[in-house]
């Protein structure tokens, strides 16, 4: 008897023990979804937006450029001998004319000593070549001599003449030599690694020479841009304008440099479509170094009352760039762009927005047609007078269970 009635008491406890709440297990499906994601996705979204504006949007050509010196200079001997000396530093900044090395002088020295002894001879032996000449002719007018021998001694001056001016360009090659055995900086510049030491015997067919001297200030860029660009840049070249170009760093945040456009060169690359040209800089701070990667920015032209937007604002989607605009209701729709030049963060709109409209910056990700938003921005501050409300219920709260505890301690006591 008391086993059945343990048996009819396990029974009747176990499917309410087992089952659960009855009323969470007959709740509705949705309810159970109340306040979870698709809750979350209808809520306003916080945005951050921008106004479009109307402001002068520069159209800027950006490309990779090559720093690129507009003289690089191989110094050579331009005659054999010792070298005696070197004048420069490595690394060194020279301007034209400065002694760079010397060539031993002494063989040179010589040579000329000689050429001008030669000379000196040879302008004697014209000078009484032409004595003789003139008494041949006084003796010949007095048809005392031949005219033959007369003939003959002008013949002899002429050859003196001759020999006298080849001896003039002897000694003018000798001192030319002797001048070459200074080596001179024929460009200003900074000089690169010594590439031969004092003491070796150098010609001027030394493939290597004895220093390289590259041109700093000033500084060219070389950079491409395609074909199409071709007609707006010559248009602002042939009409005489100077296009302004600058050269920021090869991250492209830091500029380095802001020059003008020089020259364009005068044919396409058919294998590419592009054209190269080259800009100048004045290159002040020496920021722009020879074979340096760079990137350029060519100003071609600059559109006024263009439409600015933040270029965080246009989109791509399946429908191609687009805005989502803030409506004055504070919900936003999908607007169509034509996008125009871009400068950096800024992007002109050219169709499909207004100046004035406000556009979605900021939080899009969850957006769509007719979203509802809210913009930090625009809503108010929370009030001191909140938190003190929060506070004051707070300690009513207090106050009212310490009088319960002091009316129940009443009560015991």
């Amino acid at each position: 008897m008391l086993a059945a009635v343990a048996i009819g008491g396990v029974l009747w406890w176990h499917p309410w023990r087992s089952g659960g709440n009855p009323s969470t297990e007959s709740r509705p499906d949705g309810a159970r979804k109340r306040g979870g994601p698709a809750a979350l996705a209808n809520l306003p979204q916080p945005v951050q937006v921008a106004t479009a504006a109307r402001g002068e949007m520069p159209v800027v050509l950006n490309a990779l450029g090559t720093v690129t010196p507009l003289a690089n200079v191989t110094v050579r001997t331009q005659l054999s001998g010792y070298l005696q000396s070197v004048s420069f530093q490595e690394g060194q900044i020279v301007k034209q004319g400065d002694v760079l090395a010397q060539i031993d002088p002494r063989p040179y020295q010589i040579s000329l000593a000689n050429a001008q002894g030669a000379l000196a001879r040879d302008e004697a032996l014209l000078a009484t070549a032409r004595l003789d000449l003139k008494r041949y002719q006084t003796l010949l007018a007095q048809d005392s001599i031949a005219k033959q021998t007369a003939d003959t001694q002008a013949s002899l001056v002429k050859q003196y003449e001759g020999t006298v001016q080849i001896d003039r360009a002897a000694v003018d090659s000798a001192k030319l030599n002797l001048a070459y055995a200074r080596i001179t900086a024929p460009v200003s510049g900074r000089v690169g690694l010594r590439q031969v030491d004092p003491g070796n015997y150098v010609t001027p067919s030394d493939a290597n020479g004895i220093v390289v001297i590259t041109q700093l200030q000033p500084m060219s860029v070389i950079f491409t841009t395609s074909e199409d660009n071709l007609p707006a840049i010559l248009k602002q070249v042939n009409a005489g304008g100077k296009l302004s170009v600058t050269a920021y760093n090869r991250n492209n945040t830091v500029p380095l440099e802001t020059g003008a456009l020089d020259t364009l060169d005068n044919q396409i690359d058919t294998a590419t479509g592009t054209v190269k040209l080259r800009a100048t800089f004045e290159n002040r701070n020496n920021l722009l170094f020879p074979n340096q990667f760079v990137n350029t920015r060519l100003l071609v032209d600059t559109i006024r009352d263009a439409t600015i937007v933040p270029t965080s604002a246009v989109l791509s989607g399946s429908i191609g760039q687009f805005v989502y605009v803030v409506k004055p209701d504070n919900t936003v729709t999908v607007r169509k762009v034509k996008p125009g030049p871009v400068d950096g963060e800024r992007t002109s709109i050219v169709e499909g927005l207004a100046v004035g409209e406000r556009v979605v910056t900021d939080g899009s990700d969850r957006l769509r047609e007719g979203s509802a938003v809210t913009i930090p921005a625009d809503k108010p501050k929370q009030a001191s007078g909140a938190k003190s409300a929060s506070g004051a219920s707070g300690a009513s709260s207090a106050h009212g269970g310490q009088r319960r505890r002091g009316a129940s301690q009443a009560q015991s006591q």
